[in-house]
């Protein structure tokens, strides 16, 4: 295994969206926007459930603990760029935050 600095999570599960369809090709744009920031070292795992029901897409990143709802392409791309190559979460994407909880869209920690 490459060595990483951020670990992503994406829920490609079934009840997240229509038959995981969506989320399963999010999954691999997600892969493809990573390997596309040359140096940019990010681990991306598959997780089946999130337990966020009807609200995937979820993509999740460690160690900040940040997590995203209902991400399409535009999304990804937004936070591969902004979050994990420049180290700035896309706050207005935010839904969920480790030891702070569900979040406002938008909320400032």
């Amino acid at each position: 295994m490459r060595t990483h600095y951020k670990h992503v999570l994406m829920c490609t599960g079934p009840r997240c969206t229509e038959n995981g369809v969506e989320a399963e090709a999010m999954f691999k744009v997600l892969g493809q926007a990573i390997d596309a920031c040359e140096g940019l070292r990010v681990k991306r795992t598959r997780s089946h459930c999130f337990a966020v029901c009807k609200e995937g897409p979820i993509l999740a990143v460690y160690p900040e603990g940040v997590w995203y709802r209902k991400v399409d392409a535009a999304a990804i791309q937004r936070i591969v760029h902004e979050h994990l190559a420049g180290d700035c979460p896309v706050e207005e994407l935010i839904f969920h935050r480790l030891g702070i909880g569900d979040v406002e869209q938008g909320e400032q920690p």
